[in-house]
């Protein structure tokens, strides 16, 4: 087993996802903002402190990806951020990408003014070996692909797997594993089957940049969306044709050697995000281990009750946890809708 692949297994198994911390500051603004607490590199810190320092909810979490400020800040132990995830048995990785920026518009044609192209690459290398040095073992990068009438064009499908794969190749050079994480967003009124479509494109890109880059895909982590009809979608899909889908899209364009994939949750709920995990796993019959990459979907209960009472620190980790501990049923099938009221 590779260094990278004992990586992978460590991030991902015995129940165990990943905490998706790595909101830029912008976002984690409108985030504080929202439960009218003032955004400061303290108070971002404080927050995500709460999380990374939960005994129960750190059981089920294997990796947590940080953001750029995140990963230089001291916890108020006086232990660096990565050193304080490290010693609860979890990994610290990092978002490397710099943003999706909207792609040179076609003249021709207005509805494909919201593609756009994940950039990050100039100075990737030298950034990669400050993060190693900071204790990153693995990292993240995202591509956002948009469906309507017009979208995707193969352009931005092709640009996209293009720089994921330039990436990675950088990415496990610095010896860490790279997330590949190319986004079908579900904004839209397209259904499940379009979804289905798109997504089987893209991977199939993906991959083949991959391999071009003579990527070693069992030192990868892929993080997909799940096939599900748009937010807007009139036909709404049950989460056990949702996980049909899904696993019938993973078979069909993940290659065997891929170990591990931890779905993003994409704008689900945060029990929509687990009953489609668990129904996932309900009938997974392939050799991926499959479980989470969850931002909001892991975080939201929390923030909101520290937005009440930022001193009742005790709370806000009871309902972190609690999430944590329902992905992380929910990670092997064996979630179920009434533990949530326990």
């Amino acid at each position: 087993m590779s260094e990278l692949n004992k990586i992978v297994q460590k991030i991902l198994s015995n129940k165990k996802g990943i905490l998706a911390a790595d909101e830029s500051n912008g976002t984690m603004t409108k985030r504080l903002e929202s439960i009218n607490v003032k955004s400061s590199p303290e108070n971002r810190l404080k927050f995500r402190e709460i999380l990374f320092s939960s005994d129960e909810g750190m059981k089920n979490i294997g990796g947590v990806i940080l953001y750029d400020e995140t990963i230089r800040q001291t916890a108020s132990s006086g232990k660096k951020i990565p050193e304080l995830i490290n010693s609860f048995g979890s990994v610290p990785g990092i978002k490397v990408d710099t943003g999706a920026k909207r792609m040179v518009p076609d003249p021709t044609n207005a509805q494909r003014m919201i593609e756009t192209i994940t950039e990050g690459l100039d100075g990737l290398r030298e950034r990669l070996a400050e993060y190693y040095e900071l204790g990153a073992r693995f990292t993240k990068w995202r591509a956002v692909i948009n469906i309507n009438k017009s979208c995707p064009s193969e352009l931005t499908i092709n640009a996209n797997a293009h720089a994921l794969a330039r990436y990675a190749s950088l990415v496990q050079e610095a010896k860490m594993v790279p997330i590949i994480e190319p986004e079908v967003l579900m904004n839209g009124d397209h259904n499940i089957n379009k979804c289905y479509e798109v997504t089987s494109k893209v991977l199939q890109e993906c991959y083949r940049e991959l391999k071009f880059h003579n990527v070693d895909l069992k030192g990868t982590i892929l993080k997909p969306n799940m096939i599900l009809p748009g937010d807007k979608c009139s036909d709404k899909s049950s989460s056990q044709q949702i996980a049909k889908m899904t696993i019938k899209c993973l078979k069909e364009n993940v290659p065997s050697e891929v170990p591990g994939i931890a779905f993003l949750s994409g704008g689900q709920s945060e029990i929509e995000a687990t009953q489609n995990l668990n129904e996932i796993n309900k009938i997974n019959d392939t050799n991926f281990i499959i479980s989470f990459s969850y931002g909001r979907a892991l975080q939201q209960g929390a923030l909101k009750n520290w937005g009440k009472d930022q001193k009742d620190i005790l709370n806000t980790q009871k309902i972190f946890s609690k999430r944590s501990k329902m992905n992380g049923l929910a990670s092997t099938g064996k979630w179920l809708k009434e533990l949530e009221t326990e």
